[in-house]
């Protein structure tokens, strides 16, 4: 119990950035309307008039907005605007920006899910709540015991909706980032890039892993704006942890060793942040049927710690967001 009461404070010693509530202003805002993602490239923060693409116009049609009508939008990078309504066209719909709302709800680090792809519609679920629990970005991996095997064509679709369900769930859930889905790769290859990338001390494979804001679209044309960065700007992953039952330590020992060495370090919980103030963490997971001996010897020989998550076998898709979901509530309770 010790270490949930404590956690909390290690946490706000963590975040280097300004904390603060809301205020009556942004209160107020919070009820005006639905919020809508609105790339950076096609907003007009000056006051003038804009359309919205099809899809948010369709979805201010439906709800019978009318002009003068309040509604929010962001752009997917943490930055939200209260906006009116000013002309409902047939396939289009003009609003208008009115000013700024203060709005973090991101988690003091920032975590990147490396998943192995579960089949059928689980994957979207799993994007979904990963968003809504604070997921900074969500890696889907070709694991040798994946279901599900994607590449070419077939991949990039497949990344574009994922992307398009991360969007929903921010709108929904008061996020004004949207966690970036990145394209598919292989496990094997990817962790020996992270293998490789940690002995020459940057600690990330390149172009892979780490999401951060940029100019051009995800792959597959997901209308998000972001690319993966690379690993010598981000400064690595400062935890990286790996589902497992090898000499595996409990993930909220795990969380308590993390927090306590980053509090003796403070450079650490900054390195890699990009100006955040948000150290940068990794969980990796394997898909139905879990991380082959192969995978595993791969993770833990490139020094990711092996996590548990207790006595009960969780789905490939529930385990990832039960380790987002202790983070979320150890760090922001």
């Amino acid at each position: 119990m010790q270490r949930w009461a404590q956690a909390p404070v290690v946490a706000k010693q963590l975040s280097q950035t300004k904390t603060s509530r809301l205020g009556v202003q942004e209160k107020q805002n919070v009820s005006m309307g639905p919020r809508l993602h609105v790339e950076e490239m096609k907003l007009d923060v000056s006051g003038a008039a804009f359309a919205l693409d099809e899809g948010p116009s369709r979805h201010v049609q439906v709800l019978r907005m009318q002009p003068g009508e309040g509604l929010r939008v962001f752009d997917g990078r943490g930055r939200e605007w209260q906006a009116e309504v000013t002309e409902m066209g047939r396939k289009v719909v003009q609003v208008r920006v009115l000013h700024g709302i203060d709005n973090d709800r991101e988690l003091p680090v920032r975590v990147t899910l490396a998943v192995g792809m579960t089949a059928n519609d689980r994957m979207d679920t799993l994007v979904e709540k990963a968003t809504e629990l604070g997921a900074h970005a969500i890696q889907p991996l070709l694991c040798a015991r994946s279901v599900l095997r994607l590449e070419g064509e077939r991949a990039a679709k497949k990344v574009a909706h994922w992307q398009a369900v991360a969007v929903a769930a921010s709108e929904q859930c008061g996020r004004a980032v949207v966690p970036q889905v990145l394209p598919v790769v292989s496990s094997v290859g990817w962790l020996q890039q992270a293998a490789q990338m940690g002995q020459e001390g940057t600690g990330q494979p390149t172009g892979m892993t780490l999401a951060a804001p940029a100019t051009q679209p995800a792959s597959g044309g997901s209308g998000v704006e972001g690319t993966a960065v690379n690993e010598a700007a981000s400064g690595g992953w400062q935890a990286r942890g790996v589902l497992s039952l090898r000499d595996a330590v409990p993930v909220g020992r795990w969380l308590d060793g993390l927090l306590a060495d980053q509090v003796k370090r403070p450079e650490l919980a900054m390195a890699g942040s990009m100006g955040t103030g948000r150290a940068n963490w990794c969980f990796f997971s394997g898909p139905e049927g879990g991380l082959t001996p192969e995978e595993e010897d791969l993770a833990l020989s490139g020094g990711w710690q092996a996590v548990s998550l207790g006595r009960r076998v969780l789905r490939a898709d529930t385990a990832p967001l039960a380790v987002l979901s202790v983070i979320a509530a150890a760090m922001e309770a």
